[in-house]
């Protein structure tokens, strides 16, 4: 993993702040104090780029629905082939809390 040459004190206590993080408002909170706009569109604009290379869009469709340039859909498509699997793990762990969801509304 190319964020192993990062690991220390530093970035766990970073991630550490992150898991804390309980709600959707927590989030806008925390990431509005540490980070800029700019930083916080260009993450997720990638995790967007990555959920439509993962449905098979073509890098045209991106493009467009996103306004990502090629070269981070390209990015973007090399850390889905060859990364740590960290997209992957989160949209799996998205797509099981929507199925948890449904069935909790159909037994409502």
């Amino acid at each position: 993993m190319q964020i192993d040459k990062l690991r220390g004190k530093q970035l766990d206590q970073f991630f550490d702040a992150i898991l804390t993080l309980e709600t959707r408002e927590d989030c806008y909170q925390f990431f509005d104090d540490v980070a800029t706009m700019h930083e916080v569109q260009a993450l997720s604009q990638r995790l967007q780029v990555a959920k439509l290379l993962s449905e098979g869009k073509t890098y045209q469709a991106i493009e467009n629905e996103t306004n990502a340039s090629t070269a981070t859909i390209s990015r973007v498509r090399r850390s889905l082939d060859y990364g740590s699997g960290g997209y992957a793990k989160v949209f799996k762990r998205l797509k099981e809390k929507e199925m948890r969801e449904k069935a909790e509304k159909q037994t409502e």
